[in-house]
């Protein structure tokens, strides 16, 4: 008897730390029902501040502008999401090595990456990348909207380097992730 197969579509940014946290509970619940169903997760484009400059900014400071938010307020935020984070099995590191400042970056080139993952060698490669993504930017503090640490990351999650430096550069892709983007806001994601 063969098992059911089921696809789930996680739409999601690298910059969110709730869809770290989110996927982080939604693997141990697939875990527990190893050999009662199989799970295949595409992760689709959702950029949460598809305007944010290619510098980046101080998390801090985008939070306390976004929701209009004091510093101390921020602080509290960021407080209970690295507890919850922690809970879930996702720790999260607001300030990095050295004191530097958590930053938010555009993620425009990471989407294009997980869409050609996706392409290039699958669902597994795809989560595989994304979650690479997600460490790198939470508990690393990668500067995530850079090419060459895209790249890096690419490679040492297996990919072949040259040819993710190729799909950054091709304009096909870049209109495939803003379709897939705009599919995701129409179904009212």
């Amino acid at each position: 008897m063969s098992i059911p197969t089921v696809d789930v579509h996680v739409w999601s940014d690298v910059m969110c730390p709730w869809c770290a946290i989110g996927y982080t509970q939604f693997a141990k619940a697939v875990a527990e029902l190893e050999g009662e169903v199989e799970v295949v997760t595409r992760w689709m484009p959702f950029e949460l501040n598809p305007d944010m400059p290619a510098e980046g900014k101080s998390q801090a400071q985008h939070l306390g502008e976004t929701y209009g938010r004091s510093e101390e307020e921020v602080g509290e935020m960021r407080w209970r999401l690295a507890e919850v984070a922690e809970r879930a099995g996702f720790p999260i590191q607001f300030d990095g090595p050295g004191g530097e400042p958590a930053m938010m970056w555009n993620t425009f080139d990471a989407h294009k990456l997980l869409r050609w993952a996706l392409a290039a060698q699958g669902p597994e490669a795809q989560t595989r990348l994304s979650l690479a993504l997600f460490r790198a930017h939470f508990q690393q503090h990668r500067r995530v909207g850079e090419r060459e640490v895209l790249l890096d990351i690419a490679a040492e999650e297996g990919f072949d380097r040259a040819a993710a430096a190729e799909a950054l550069d091709e304009e096909a892709l870049g209109i495939a992730v803003r379709m897939e983007e705009r599919r995701g806001l129409q179904a009212g994601i």
